[in-house]
């Protein structure tokens, strides 16, 4: 049985200026839209994405556009399935990108180590770098509708860096406490 219902927007737009159309691709991106085809998008039903389809809209119309949104549901569960896996496979995307960036912030602290640099300064830059990857992650989990594969290792990565910061922390506050 499916339960699932969708909004399915479709729109067109003028080719040009070509930045308002780019940016209302990335809105749509930004709300999680899966793209079924050139301006034709799916986006989980919710009174919040309802919402925001329908400013939307107003702004095609203001693009010298057209658009309609539609409510639908998959012809059956293998269609349903289909769309899940596409909604799946963006949130993956960015999940394997994030959780690169967590790497790359191992690797950072993993430096700063190696060349005994422990100092307040290189801790608060750090320290800000984490609270950009929690942030973003937080976004990603947002539009997240379906549970994607990589949610959990990229939650564990995000742990793993929490922990990782707090270790140099206490690295830096021993370094300065003998220092005095």
């Amino acid at each position: 049985m499916v339960t699932r219902p969708w909004l399915l927007l479709t729109y067109k737009v003028p080719p040009e200026p070509a930045a308002r159309r780019i940016a209302l691709w990335r809105r749509l991106k930004g709300m999680g839209a899966v793209y079924l085809q050139n301006g034709v998008c799916l986006l989980p039903k919710s009174d919040d994405h309802v919402r925001r389809l329908k400013m939307l809209e107003n702004e095609v119309a203001g693009m010298g556009g057209e658009s309609v949104i539609l409510e639908t549901v998959a012809l059956d569960r293998a269609q349903e399935e289909k769309v899940i896996a596409r909604f799946k496979a963006d949130r993956d995307e960015a999940y394997r990108e994030f959780i690169d960036k967590c790497a790359d912030f191992e690797g950072e602290i993993a430096k700063e180590r190696a060349a005994n640099h422990f100092t307040y300064a290189e801790l608060e830059e750090n320290d800000v770098d984490l609270k950009k990857l929690q942030g973003w992650l937080e976004k990603i989990r947002k539009l997240d509708f379906y549970n994607a594969a990589l949610a959990v290792e990229a939650e564990e990565r995000l742990h793993a860096c929490e922990a990782l910061l707090d270790a140099y922390a206490k690295q830096v506050f021993d370094a300065h406490d003998e220092n005095r």
